[in-house]
Order: C-alpha cells, then sequence, then structure tokens
C-alpha cells in the first residue's frame, strides 16, 4: 500500500516535506533490506548484524541528538516516524534501534561529560560502537527502585556487583550503560565496557517473540569501573526513568508501525485469496 492510503485522520497532513522524505527513506530501506531476510532471522533467532553500517548511513541511531555529537539532529516526530517504519519491518529492529539510541547514547548526552559524548556519541550514531541499558534485574523488572546491583567506591574507580536481566543488545554491545545503587542508595549510571574484568554476559534463547533481537543477561562480580566512567550527572531513579520515557516514546510510534503492518497484511491477504476465488478462513 502507498503511504497515507490508510491515513484515515490525515496525519500526513501535519507533516513537513523533511519529515515525509524522512519516512520514507526508511520504508524504503525496510522494504529493500530487511523485508527479504526478516522471516529466516526471526525463525533462527537471529539478529542481522551486516544491516548496522545501512542503518547508521540512514542516520537512524539517536537520530534527535545534536549534530555537534555526529547524529542527525532530527526534530521528535521525524524520529518517531523512523521507529513507526522500522516496527512495521520487525519489532526487533525497532527495538535494537531504540536501545541504541534512546536508553545507550541519550544517558551519555543527557548525563555524561563532555569527554564521555566526544568518546562514544559519534562513535554510536555510525555504528561502530553498540550499546545497551543494564537496568532491570530478574527480581526488580517493573520496579528499578528495588534493585539490588551495588557499587562501591573503591580507591581506583568502583566495583560493581549484581545482575541485569531481559537487556537488549546485551552480548553485542561494546558499552553497556549500567545502572545501581552505591553504598548511600543513590542510584548512579556508570558505562561499563566489553572486556572489562567482572562483567559477563549470557544471551536468552527460544525466545517466542522479538526473536530477530538479541536478549541477554548481564553480570557484574567485583566488575571495576574507572572514575571516568561514572555519569556524573546521573543521580537518582529519575535519571534512568528519563531515558525509559525517551524509549517510550518511540516504542508508542513503533506500536503505531506494527498495526499499521498487521491491517495491510491482512487487507493483502484478503484480496489474494478473492482473486484465486479461495474461501477466506473463517468465513467459508
Amino acid at each position: 500500500m502507498a503511504i497515507g492510503e490508510v491515513d484515515f485522520f490525515k496525519i500526513d497532513d501535519l507533516l513537513s516535506d523533511e519529515e515525509k522524505l524522512t519516512r520514507a527513506a526508511v520504508r524504503r530501506f525496510v522494504e529493500s533490506e530487511l523485508r527479504p531476510i526478516i522471516a529466516d532471522c526471526f525463525e533462527e533467532g537471529h539478529f542481522p548484524t551486516d544491516l548496522i553500517p545501512k542503518l547508521a548511513e540512514l542516520g537512524v541511531f539517536g537520530a534527535n541528538l545534536p549534530e555537534e555529537y555526529g547524529c542527525a539532529g532530527m526534530n521528535n516526530v521525524a524520529y518517531g516516524l523512523i521507529m513507526q517504519e522500522l516496527e512495521a519491518g520487525d519489532s526487533g529492529l525497532r527495538s535494537f534501534v531504540s536501545v541504541q539510541g534512546a536508553l545507550s547514547m541519550y544517558p551519555i548526552y543527557q548525563f555524561g561529560s563532555e569527554e564521555q559524548k566526544r568518546r562514544w556519541l559519534p562513535g554510536m550514531a555510525g555504528g561502530k560502537f553498540i550499546g545497551c541499558f543494564g537496568l532491570t534485574e530478574p527480581n526488580f523488572g517493573s520496579n528499578p527502585a528495588g534493585m539490588v546491583t551495588r557499587a562501591a567506591r573503591v580507591k581506583d574507580g568502583w566495583l560493581l556487583n549484581g545482575a541485569k536481566a531481559w537487556i537488549t543488545n546485551g552480548s553485542i554491545a561494546d558499552i553497556a550503560v549500567v545502572w545501581a545503587k552505591t553504598e548511600d542508595d543513590e542510584i548512579r549510571g556508570f558505562i561499563v565496557e566489553n572486556g572489562t574484568a567482572g562483567f559477563s554476559t549470557r544471551d536468552v534463547k527460544h525466545k517466542l517473540s522479538l526473536r530477530a533481537s538479541v536478549t541477554s543477561e548481564l553480570a557484574f562480580q567485583d566488575c571495576l569501573v574507572p572514575e571516568g566512567n561514572i555519569l556524573p550527572g546521573s543521580g537518582g531513579l529519575n535519571s534512568p526513568l528519563m531515558c525509559l520515557t525517551q524509549a517510550r516514546y518511540g516504542i508508542a510510534w513503533g506500536a503505531v508501525g506494527a498495526a499499521r503492518s498487521c491491517y495491510e497484511t491482512a487487507v493483502e491477504y484478503s484480496k489474494e485469496r478473492v482473486q484465486f476465488g479461495r474461501p477466506i478462513a473463517g468465513f467459508n
């Protein structure tokens, strides 16, 4: 179906030309690069990592963050349209991009030092570094205030101990933005680099959904994080919740894309059955 064909509420009339061009570019990408392979990726439980450089070229990683850090500097509507089109192709792909931008790049931009921003954000926008977001824990998924992961200050930085669960991009990430409680029960954010001693990951297998997405557990056992890797502007539960707000904005747009894809698929299926004189299931 053409863009706008099912635009019952005339939403297109509210979009700028630039926003429409952004949507069209991402939709072309989904149709040409993702749809031919996504069924196999779903069946195999495999994330198509070869698409990462192409997604970076589109400018979708941290798309609504400033250009001075190598990002596209788009407005939030254009960013939402990107999420909508990606999820119309596959929820796992949208999840990957959301985590990269809203949950990994955003906290570094919002709470990081200028040095941290310059070090990580351009490479993440270019797909050279992949990030993940370590907040959810095995026993505290919907209640992050109850997290048990701890960060103790030591001579050379911070010592992390604990675990995170259901982490998108976990085992393929170069850095993890991890949230932990300090000794005075304050929640702080830390950049934990892949390969750091005491940091390990394990993938969740045999999922029933989001199969073309990497989902992992993160474990920290006396994991030493340098002082320069704490997010200096973070503090309290409000910090990770701000990141979740960023992500949920894109997820809401993505849900619209998924619904549109379901509608279009059902319509095309019905047309095909009628064309070939086959009864539609449930109506024969």
